[in-house]
């Protein structure tokens, strides 16, 4: 392969990284209470947030349904204007630069404008976005997730791969998943397992 077909190929030589944006690489909970304070005088936190799917009892809406219907926005959703959590987007840079980094997010139709916005916003770089409720059609071998249906359906999917809980107070430790408080501590997962699996390829 000559120097200007390994630029613009691609198979890049490390592994495929499955991302997931709320939780993970966004602070989801401080953008949607920033915008719940400001339009209905409360003082709202992100430490409050303790349980996974029950975020109106947080607020005066009913429901879920509820919820997503404000969070919707008109013409801009709370999806935007989340801020990054710490450490998220100088270690994506820095995995992306050696692997294949992939999203892999949840979303519905409505929010999938605005998260493309908010990776570009970012200059995340990604080469691929995939936008499932399945994740294992992903395909990576290694994914990060926060949610706790998506981590148990990641590690019963996908057996081959290794798949990384970003620890949060809506989640528990699980069987069979590596727990990561931090994006340093992702990082230190990734380069092991990249090394692992580079050595198992070249006495294969």
């Amino acid at each position: 392969m000559s120097p200007r077909d390994e630029l613009f190929s691609d198979l890049l030589p490390g592994i495929r990284i499955g991302i997931d944006m709320d939780g993970v690489l966004a602070d989801f909970n401080t953008g949607w209470m920033t915008r719940y304070n400001a339009d209905f005088g409360t003082n709202l936190a992100a430490s409050m947030v303790q349980q996974w799917d029950g975020l109106y009892t947080l607020t005066h809406f009913a429901s879920m349904a509820e919820f997503w219907a404000w969070a919707q926005g008109d013409g801009r959703s709370t999806f935007r204007d989340a801020p990054p959590l710490p450490g998220a987007i100088e270690a994506v840079k820095r995995i992306g630069a050696r692997h294949r980094v992939c999203i892999v997010s949840s979303k519905f139709d409505w929010a999938i404008p605005d998260s493309l916005a908010w990776l570009a916003d970012h200059d995340v770089p990604a080469r691929e976005v995939h936008f499932l409720w399945d994740k294992t059609l992903a395909g990576c071998d290694i994914y990060l997730d926060d949610a706790p249906h998506q981590l148990e359906e990641l590690t019963a999917g996908l057996p081959e791969a290794v798949v990384c809980r970003m620890v949060h107070p809506w989640n528990h430790a699980m069987d069979g998943v590596i727990d990561v408080h931090s994006w340093e501590e992702f990082e230190r997962v990734v380069e092991r397992v990249a090394a692992e699996r580079e050595v198992s390829r070249a006495s294969g």
